[in-house]
């Protein structure tokens, strides 16, 4: 029995030993920058096994035979690969690609490039940054769960964004630096900004597919505008493939808010887009019979799923001298709020707020974004080559607000009887942003060390806001029962600015002994236009009483308080800007060292008259002011893979047009008005990195940075100094502010997962005046100024962002979960000592998968805010007063001021690729 085990025992070995399998291992590079080629396809043949190259750019074939097979690497751009090898005597490779080669003709030479979209070439491009970099690259873009820029950008170290009322990212908030802090280019280009009074443009405006990379400098060298603290965001967007390629995608989707609730919105086509002071002129008296009456009623349903489109068609022709793309994105998305804000006061010696009123505000938003760009590059020889640029994007928003209002201050409320008294306020608004851009450049090389390029720009960008109407009426809670009762006034109101750019810029490159010398100057003239008319209404009967005299709004009838309209007003007003710079930079390296430095000069101008002015002692005024701005920037190899860099330079922040413009604008919560004495900020700006690049894919940086801030601009609640019950929010300079703190960012990939990792910490620390009361010996209140030191309006002392994402090429799955976390930060300085509105600390979480479907098809799907995070404010103490009124008792020596739920959202689609 021993003797026939053994012999089955021996042939089951012998049979392992003919069938063992074995494996064989390596890396794709490309042959010129020996940068990994994620996604090439490695194949064993004639057995068929095959892998494709993981994140780390290795791949791994499992299940070969022993005996001789052909290895077979494909990727596209790239020559195949093909070679015999041996299994087992064979078991790892390093193959390197080569790229396709172009054609040439009548001399152009249009060199090969590699995927500028891919994340190799991000890291690369950072590494050989002339500057600090980090770069989203367009496959993150891609695979990313964000749907517009403002979203994007929140992935960068050291970046949070503000949001708007429906839970979107709008501005970009650097290292703590306010987003007035900031500047946005298109492919290096700066754009003007919609917004009725600020020069930040809002990023939502912007959606990312149209983007081929983002890239955000965080420090400035001389041939950069100067008028960034915080740093400058690029919009690279989608240049001309090397060959034929068709992108399309189409998805639908949900927001989780109106699963619960109903979506409210307003006839569009009643509608006007001028007042009737501007259809009829300045002398026309309107009647009531000018406005739509049925405009006031709103509809309550399901909306509609939202719809993403996008298309993209771009090539190559005539050798490879004319390139070609043209992009557009479409996007409806129903999004909306529920949010509780908390009106308070300080009164009598308390520096604590009592709270005075509940607004509970639910928000229906229909957002329409379309984007289009268009680029051709022509190169009319090999040492003249052409690139005209345009694009378009416009951002429509109909928001309807329905808000009530308990009041806890009067006699009548009664939390346990049930009884108060109540505001119930409608608001339609109707607001189209857009921006237009159209950019002609060219780049002579004039001799072998010699080169020129200029550009040409026209921007134009503009916001309407028509017919901006609200409507109020009085209601009560008797014994837990509420009831709207009568009608208050109403109001309407248009407004539309629009800013003109035209620009010119120009730089001279010359190589001379080992130096790279450039200079080069740009002149920008901007123009502003910006109006608004506002009309009062009051009921005729204000006692007609809800459900007897009216069921809609459109039941009432109201009589018009002033004919013409208000036209009087700071934002009536003709506002200009001219800008001049030149500059002188040199670039010198060794083989270890880089060294840039130079000096730029900007000459501002900039002046402003009121159309309407009101009694103001400046209705017109001007500022005109030299800044020099001198920039080091050095970067030091340790070894071929790890940079020590270094840099210093100095920038400025500019007031806004509006932010000069003397009168008040009266808002819903505070009087707002300009101050025609407030400077620009200068700031020298510190910057010391270490980067360490193990391989073409991982990367550790770590940095830290300081900023001085000489004359920061803030807004606050300021107190009128000669009619002490005014308030007014308003900027002003502050002495001086510093800034700095830390940051670290990491990349790290193995064979099918990967994570990428940055956490900033920012101290920022500035001193303001602040007011508190006491009482004197006759028992009379007198306010008292002291000085507070408080960190800077927007900075978070922590900021970071986490990704954790899967790719397996062989199955065509990618899949991302990222979360950002944003500490607390200053959302509105109050003029009361410690009675400061600050945000409070929250996470973000999102997610998104794809699947690819064949060779051309690709399912994907994405979903926001999984956590349902909402945005709080609240003040950091609290007043026993408050303890009666609901979610203000179980706070922890906190007083609640606002809180925003926006739910989650979620979208499915297919994307197309030829």
């Amino acid at each position: 029995m021993c003797k026939y085990f053994i012999i089955v025992w021996c042939c089951l070995i012998a049979h392992l030993g003919f069938t063992q399998n074995f494996q064989f291992h390596g890396s794709v590079a490309d042959q010129q920058t020996g940068e990994p080629l994620v996604g090439a396809v490695v194949r064993a043949m004639p057995q068929g096994a095959y892998d494709v190259v993981g994140l780390d750019g290795n791949f791994r074939i499992k299940g070969l035979k022993k005996g001789k097979h052909t290895l077979k690497v494909s990727y596209v751009g790239y020559q195949s690969f093909e070679e015999n090898i041996e299994i087992p005597e064979h078991t790892t490779r390093k193959i390197q690609l080569k790229p396709h080669a172009n054609q040439t003709l009548e001399e152009v030479v249009v060199s090969a490039h590699s995927d500028k979209s891919s994340e190799l070439t991000a890291r690369s491009a950072e590494r050989n940054a002339l500057q600090l970099m980090n770069i989203v690259s367009g496959k993150a873009i891609e695979i990313s769960p964000d749907l517009t820029v403002a979203n994007l950008v929140q992935r960068v170290s050291g970046i949070s964004i503000e949001r708007n009322s429906n839970g979107d990212g709008q501005y970009a908030i650097m290292r703590g630096m306010d987003k007035r802090y900031n500047y946005t280019l298109v492919n290096g280009i700066k754009i003007p900004s919609p917004d009725n009074k600020y020069r930040y443009v809002p990023l939502d405006i912007f959606p990312s597919e149209l983007l081929g990379r983002l890239e955000v400098s965080k420090s400035l060298t001389p041939d950069k505008e100067g008028d960034a603290v915080g740093g400058v965001i690029n919009m690279v967007m989608k240049e001309a493939p090397t060959q034929l390629e068709l992108k399309a995608n189409l998805a639908t989707g949900y927001s989780e808010l109106f699963m619960n609730r109903s979506f409210d919105s307003m006839n569009k086509s009643l509608i006007h887009t001028q007042s009737p002071y501007e259809a009829y002129g300045k002398t026309y008296s309107a009647t009531i019979q000018d406005f739509a009456k049925g405009f006031l009623d709103t509809k309550s349903a399901s909306p509609m799923p939202n719809v993403i489109a996008g298309l993209s068609v771009g090539n190559r022709y005539m050798h490879n001298r004319l390139g070609v793309i043209l992009a557009g994105s479409f996007q409806n998305t129903f999004r909306g709020s529920n949010s509780d804000f908390y009106n308070s006061t300080v009164y009598d010696t308390e520096t604590t707020s009592r709270i005075t009123s509940l607004a509970q505000r639910n928000y229906s938003e229909q957002q329409q974004r379309l984007g289009l760009h268009a680029k051709l590059d022509f190169a009319l020889n090999s040492r003249t080559k052409l690139q005209w640029y345009n694009a378009f994007m416009n951002l429509q928003n109909w928001q309807v607000r329905q808000t009530k209002t308990t009041d806890f201050s009067s006699g009548g409320y009664d939390p346990v009887a049930g009884n108060a008294g109540l505001g119930y306020s409608t608001r339609l608004r109707y607001t189209r942003q857009s921006i237009f851009n159209s950019t002609l450049q060219a780049k002579h090389q004039l001799a072998p060390n010699l080169s020129v390029n200029w550009s040409a720009v026209y921007s134009l960008a503009t916001n309407a806001v028509p017919e901006n109407t609200s409507v109020n009426f009085l209601g009560k809670r008797e014994k837990f029962v509420e009831t709207l009762t009568y009608p208050t006034e109403s109001a309407r109101r248009w407004e539309h600015n629009n800013d003109q750019d035209i620009a010119l810029y120009t730089n001279v490159n010359y190589l001379f002994k080992g130096i790279d010398w450039s200079a080069g100057g740009l002149f920008r003239t901007k123009q502003r236009d910006n109006f608004y008319n506002n009309y009062i209404f009051k009921p005729i009967n204000p006692f007609a009483l809800y459900q007897t005299d009216y069921k809609q709004y459109s039941d009432l009838s109201w009589s018009l308080e002033n004919p013409r309209g208000t036209v009087a007003s700071a934002l009536n007003y003709k506002a200009s800007e001219q800008i001049g710079a030149a500059y002188v930079m040199g670039k010198w390296t060794s083989k270890e060292w880089q060294i840039i430095s130079g000096v730029r000069a900007e000459h501002t101008s900039q002046g402003y008259d009121m159309l309407y002015p009101l009694g103001e002692l400046r209705p017109s005024g001007t500022q005109d002011y030299w800044d020099i701005l001198p920039s080091i920037h050095t970067k030091y190899a340790l070894e071929s893979n790890q940079n020590l860099r270094f840099s210093y330079f100095r920038s400025i922040n500019r007031p806004g047009f509006f932010e000069i413009v003397p009168g008040k604008i009266v808002n819903e919560e505070y009087q707002e008005r300009g101050n025609p004495d407030l400077k620009r900020a200068v700031a020298d700006n510190i910057d010391f990195r270490y980067e360490y690049f193990p391989n073409a894919s991982d990367q550790l940086m770590a940095g830290v940075f300081y900023k001085n801030i000489q004359n920061p601009i803030e807004y606050t609640l300021q107190v009128d100094e000669t009619r002490g019950q005014d308030v007014f929010y308003t900027p002003d300079n502050f002495g001086t502010a510093q800034n700095y703190g830390l940051e670290l960012d990491m990349i790290k990939n193995f064979q099918n997962f990967g994570f990428k990792a940055n956490y900033t910490y920012t101290n920022s620390s500035i001193t303001t005046k602040k007011m508190i009361r006491i009482r004197n010996a006759q028992g009379n209140l007198e306010p008292r100024s002291v000085d507070q030191t408080r960190p800077m309006y927007g900075q978070s002392a922590h900021v970071g962002n986490l990704s954790v994402f899967y790719k397996d090429g062989k199955k065509g799955i990618d899949a991302q979960l990222a979360a950002s976390y944003t500490g607390e930060r200053i959302n509105t300085v109050s003029q009361f000592l410690n009675n400061d509105l600050w945000q409070e600390a929250f996470i973000q979480m999102d997610a998104s998968i794809e699947k690819n479907i064949g060779k051309h098809w690709t399912i994907f799907a994405k979903a926001n805010n999984l956590l349902n995070t909402p945005m709080r404010v609240f003040i950091k103490n609290s007043n026993p007063v408050n303890s009666s009124i609901p979610e203000q008792s179980a706070l922890n020596n906190k007083t609640l001021i606002r809180q925003d739920y926006y739910q989650r959202s979620y979208l499915i689609g297919l994307r197309f690729k030829l």
